[in-house]
């Protein structure tokens, strides 16, 4: 029996969701009602994982403890201290088309928020944003146990991307944060996390601010055919 297709309503509500998702820097102060958190979380929670294990663990951070955190972070990167990420995210030796890819959405980010090209003060006060939440009224900090090998990583981005589809149904906004990992002692000492987990990152989550000019970032996504192979014969 052929199942019905489902409604185009459906179809486009699902589609929206996802296209409009992006990554928000600057939030209001407006707070997340903690129903609505949780239901976003729990919504995500059904990323597949393999044989189920579902190996994410989440510190939602808000409030007064939000504000400690984020002072900590700001005032650690304010004085330069030694960044210390427990793995490398980005590619040790940069190439192409990722270093042109990373350039331009650096360049487009830097042009919207006034940024000059050699302004590395005004640049390093723009990376800053990002250890308040760019002032998220939700902080999420995700770990992962530390002797969980590369499909638990996978099964962590899927349950991240749940997380920021599911926002945008609610009418919220996120910015995944590979930043907030860069400070991993500080994270430890305010959130209670063991050394037997692997910070992973961090994601802002709240209501878009619509007066800043960083939120008006699209940032531009390769052809289907760019990536894709079709083996049809």
């Amino acid at each position: 029996m052929t199942e019905a297709a489902p409604p185009v309503a459906a179809v486009e509500a699902v589609e929206r969701a996802i296209t409009s998702r992006r990554s928000v820097r600057g939030f209001l102060a407006r707070p997340v009602p903690r129903e609505m958190l949780t239901r976003i979380l729990a919504v995500a929670s059904r990323a597949p994982s393999g044989s189920n294990i579902q190996p994410w663990k989440v510190h939602a951070v808000t409030g007064a403890a939000l504000a400690r955190l984020t002072a900590a972070l700001s005032a650690a990167h304010t004085a330069g201290e030694p960044e210390r990420r427990e793995y490398e995210y980005y590619p040790v030796r940069w190439r192409s088309p990722y270093l042109e890819r990373r350039r331009a959405l650096g360049w487009q980010l830097y042009a919207l928020t006034g940024v000059q090209r050699g302004d590395r003060a005004a640049g390093m006060r723009q990376v800053g944003r990002n250890y308040s939440f760019f002032g998220a009224p939700v902080g999420l900090v995700f770990t992962l146990d530390a002797d969980l090998e590369k499909g638990s990583w996978l099964d962590c981005g899927m349950f991240l991307e749940n997380i920021m589809i599911a926002a945008r149904g609610h009418g919220l906004d996120t910015c995944p944060q590979a930043a907030i990992a860069n400070y991993p002692d500080i994270l430890r000492a305010h959130l209670g996390i063991p050394a037997s987990e692997t910070v992973v990152c961090g994601m802002a989550l709240g209501w878009a601010d619509p007066e800043e000019p960083a939120n008006r970032l699209v940032s531009e996504r390769e052809p289907v055919e760019a990536f894709t192979v079709f083996h049809e014969d």
